[in-house]
């Protein structure tokens, strides 16, 4: 099948690339975002986001015709939903997004069209979202009652990419591509490979929404169990990065470094996503969240700790004295994304529950995030020269040799590894 013109529903991290790689590739895109500032930024060969090279290539395309943005969808042969999907009070996922863009796009759809949901969501979203257009449209046929006569093709292709990579990772990783039938998933076959390098890998769409939740749950599982080694370690009175070190030296063993929680747009979401559609069954997937969540307080809980030690020592000085050096604040190291960051999490009850002068060290952002707004940001060397304790959040690149410029009496606490 051969498409003319993609649309692209959402321009933010994963919306945009998308968008820019289609285009790359001398296909027309359409991209459409609720944000004016964003769409004037991107019609002007700008980007709204931080992704390496993407620049580069928004410019390119857009100054090629290939690329244009808008608030208002139009016609298209396919349709690619990106849009957020957090979740609401008590962890249960907000489909919000998806209803909203599949209500925007549905007057333009035509018979033919494919309309592929790529945001990350719990198990049968795609078919909401089919249940959405199909009241919409009356006038068209959808899957889930005419199946492969549908006039409508449906899919669910989630992204799976590595921020500061996404270029390179949308072309060479395997895709797995869900479709309601077997004919809407050749359809989304035909789209991907496009541009898609890697393997597209053909399955139904409840398997294909499940595994990318899989995906990110393996991974939180994996650090719930090395965030609770550092929890039992500290009461044992073990070093957890020797005991992980020691363990590691297994030829079938592999643990992962503690760190002060899980961030990110997905790891730390997408779990809950699983326990909302089966909250009985997904027992191991609920605690491991939980441990991950609870892991912040404890930080800070430990932070408190070490103002109150350092105190006993210096029994002339009060909290108001103590100076505490925060040392990262994006969600994992060499990034500049804060979504969902534990580091800032934890930097902002610090602020809030603390008397002592608070110091932030972010080589990667320019500004601190509101939560900190008035805050002093400084380098990594007046944060050692000034700092009583220390608190090692990310382990940024900058900060491999904070343990040779630690100085006598003072405090150096390591939430991650360096």
């Amino acid at each position: 099948m051969t498409y003319k013109t993609i649309s692209v529903i959402g321009l933010g991290y994963i919306g945009l690339p998308t968008a820019a790689v289609f285009a790359s590739r001398k296909t027309k895109v359409i991209g459409v975002d609720v944000s004016t500032r964003a769409v004037e930024a991107i019609n002007q060969g700008k980007i709204h986001i931080v992704e390496p090279d993407l620049d580069v290539v928004v410019h390119a395309v857009v100054t090629e015709g290939w690329l244009r943005a808008t608030t208002t969808p139009e016609p298209a042969d396919a349709f690619l939903i990106a849009v957020p999907t957090p979740f609401k009070d008590g962890n249960q996922p907000d489909l919000a997004y998806i209803e909203a863009a599949s209500k925007a796009i549905a007057p333009v759809l035509k018979a033919g069209d494919i309309v592929i949901l790529e945001s990350t969501s719990p198990v049968g979203a795609t078919e909401e979202m089919a249940a959405w257009l199909a009241e919409a449209r009356p006038d068209l046929t959808f899957p889930q009652t005419h199946g492969e006569a549908s006039d409508i093709r449906i899919a669910h292709c989630p992204e799976r990419v590595l921020p500061g990579h996404v270029l390179r990772e949308l072309v060479q990783n395997d895709r797995v591509i869900g479709g309601m039938t077997p004919k809407c998933s050749q359809a989304a076959v035909d789209l991907y490979k496009i541009f898609v390098e890697g393997e597209c890998i053909v399955t139904d769409a409840r398997t294909a929404e499940m595994c990318k939740l899989t995906e990110n749950s393996f991974r939180d599982v994996n650090i719930a169990f090395a965030n609770e080694l550092s929890l039992i370690c500290d009461k044992l009175d073990i070093d957890v990065w020797e005991l992980i070190s020691l363990a590691n030296r297994h030829p079938r063993v592999n643990i992962l470094q503690p760190g002060p929680g899980v961030g990110g747009h997905c790891i730390a979401v997408d779990p809950w996503f699983i326990v909302a559609r089966t909250p009985n069954e997904a027992r191991l997937v609920r605690v491991a969240r939980e441990v991950n969540d609870a892991k912040p307080h404890w930080v800070i809980s430990k932070v408190k700790e070490a103002v109150g030690a350092f105190l006993l020592d210096n029994p002339d000085r009060t909290a108001r004295d103590v100076t505490i050096a925060c040392l990262g604040l994006t969600f994992k190291p060499n990034i500049d994304d804060l979504r969902e960051s534990p580091a800032v999490e934890i930097a902002e009850e610090l602020a809030r529950t603390l008397e002592s002068r608070l110091l932030f060290v972010e080589p990667n952002v320019e500004e601190l995030p509101k939560g900190l707004a008035g805050r002093e940001k400084v380098d990594l060397a007046t944060a050692v020269e000034t700092a009583d304790v220390l608190l090692l959040l990310v382990a940024h690149n900058e900060f491999k040799k904070l343990g040779t410029m630690v100085r006598p009496g003072q405090t150096l606490f390591k939430a991650t590894a360096l």
